[in-house]
């Protein structure tokens, strides 16, 4: 079992890169509040630890290459947030067949078109299909394929 602030940090680089596909090529406010949810900062307006866990997060993915900002809105969003051309890519692509069939065996039997399996089997569908489900271990499954896997090892 993964630890605690892992689970996390793979649902809220879930969320984040799940929202910047869903809005690509356009540019968004990527708030903190929308992926790890509503914080009260305290009598000296210090966040939560879980909100800036999620605002590292944001900024670790920007750090790796994986989407591009403008400016911070404090420590509350990342303004003008967009992927880059090497995530839009990943996640608009196939992932392996053994990883289709561990989070959407549905789309692994399908009897649909050609075109449709080829949608249902890129990383993005994955992505919210776990996500969907809630289950961490999935979730880390998918970003890990998605991202941060060595490419060569099989998902």
């Amino acid at each position: 079992m993964a630890e605690l602030h892992i689970e996390e940090f793979y649902k809220d680089a879930g969320v984040a890169l799940a929202q910047l596909y869903a809005a690509f090529p356009r540019r968004i406010n990527l708030f903190v509040e929308d992926i790890a949810g509503a914080d009260e900062p305290d009598e000296f307006g210090l966040h939560s630890r879980r909100h800036m866990a999620c605002f590292g997060a944001l900024l670790w993915l920007a750090e790796e290459g994986l989407l591009r900002y403008v400016d911070t809105i404090r420590q509350e969003a990342l303004d003008q947030a967009v992927l880059t051309h090497a995530a839009f890519t990943r996640l608009s692509g196939p992932a392996s067949a053994a990883l289709v069939a561990s989070i959407a065996p549905e789309a692994a039997t399908s009897t649909a078109p050609a075109s449709v399996q080829a949608d249902l089997s890129t990383h993005i569908h994955l992505m919210r299909q776990a996500l969907q489900s809630g289950r961490s271990e999935r979730i880390g499954r998918v970003v890990r394929a998605s991202f941060f896997a060595d490419r060569t090892a099989p998902d």
